[in-house]
C-alpha cells in the first residue's frame, strides 16, 4: 500500500459544459480533504482547478497552489490556499509538483491537462518517479483517450506495462483506493541500473 500524503491534480483552468464533471471535480475536492490527502494544484481560482480546491479547503483540507510568474495575477490565483509558489516557468512549475506529490490525479482539461498528464506518466516510464497516476474518466470524457492507448499496445508503440501505469476509474473513491494499492516497478524501463 502507498502511503499517499499528497496529491496533484491536473485539470482545465475552464468549466467545460458538462455539470457532472463539475459535480465530480467537487466531489474529488471532499475527498482529498477526508483523506487528509493535501491538494497539489496548478493554484487557479478558475474552472474545474478552482472548483476542486474550494470544495477541498472548505471541507477543512489543505492546498497548495503552484504558478509560474507570468500566470500570478489576482483574477487567476486562489487567494485562500494555505500555501502559493511561485516558480520562474511553466518546467520549473511541473517539476516543483512532482516532487510535493505523493501520487496524480487527472480530471477532464485541455491541451496543457493532456501535455501534463503525458510528461508525468513519461517520467515514470524513465524511472524519474514510481508513483501513482490515476486518470479520473467522469461521464465517458477519457473513453477516447483509453481506446488511443491501448491501439498504442496493440501496433507495437507503446509496452504494456508502461500502459499499466495510467490508473483509470469513473469514481473518485475508487480511484483513490487503486492509488494506494498500486505496486511500481523500481525499474527504468530505459536507462541502465548504473545511471537510474
Amino acid at each position: 500500500m502507498n502511503d499517499l500524503k499528497s496529491i496533484c491534480v491536473f485539470c482545465g483552468s475552464s468549466e467545460g459544459t458538462d455539470p457532472k464533471i463539475i459535480e465530480q471535480a467537487s466531489l474529488l475536492g471532499q475527498k482529498l480533504a477526508a483523506h487528509q490527502l493535501t491538494l497539489v494544484y496548478g493554484g487557479s481560482q478558475l474552472g474545474i482547478m478552482g472548483k476542486v480546491a474550494k470544495a477541498c479547503l472548505a471541507n477543512g483540507g489543505k492546498a497548495i497552489g503552484i504558478i509560474p510568474e507570468f500566470l500570478k495575477t489576482k483574477e487567476i490565483v486562489y487567494p485562500d490556499l494555505d500555501e502559493i509558489i511561485t516558480t520562474q516557468n511553466m518546467h520549473e512549475r511541473k517539476l516543483k509538483m512532482q516532487e510535493m506529490s505523493d501520487g496524480f490525479i487527472t480530471l477532464p482539461g485541455g491541451f496543457g491537462t493532456f501535455e501534463e498528464l503525458f510528461e508525468i506518466i513519461t517520467w515514470s516510464q524513465l524511472g524519474l518517479h514510481h508513483k501513482p497516476i490515476g486518470l479520473l474518466n467522469t461521464n465517458g470524457f477519457y473513453d477516447h483517450l483509453i481506446a488511443m492507448l491501448d491501439e498504442m499496445v496493440k501496433r507495437g508503440f507503446l509496452n504494456k506495462n508502461n500502459r499499466e501505469l495510467l490508473i483509470e476509474d469513473a469514481d473518485v473513491e475508487r480511484l483513490l483506493q487503486k492509488m494506494k494499492a498500486f505496486e511500481p516497478d523500481h525499474t527504468s524501463k530505459f536507462l541502465k541500473p548504473e545511471n537510474t
